[in-house]
């Protein structure tokens, strides 16, 4: 069963993250929209997963609503996506 989400959660990833590229593929094949946001381009992206993930840049970080998961199973964002 697919999981479709009508507005993109935000996704926090930086390249050569093998764990992003897991996830990425995982939400993807469920149907899930991402937007994706590489925390080495951004300052202000990287300084909010430090605010997420107890001051470490620690990636993938995933924002749906007002919460934040922090290298999250694909289970855990599908679940979170169902309330």
């Amino acid at each position: 069963m697919e999981q479709q989400s009508t507005t993109p959660i935000d996704f926090y990833w930086r390249p050569g993250c093998p764990f992003c590229s897991h996830l990425k593929r995982g939400l993807e094949l469920k149907g899930v929209k991402l937007n994706m946001i590489n925390i080495w381009e951004s300052a202000q992206a990287a300084e909010f997963v430090r605010s997420v993930a107890n001051g470490n840049e620690t990636v993938p970080t995933v924002t749906i609503g007002n919460q934040s998961l922090v290298n999250p199973s694909v289970r855990k964002v599908l679940k979170l996506l169902e309330n």
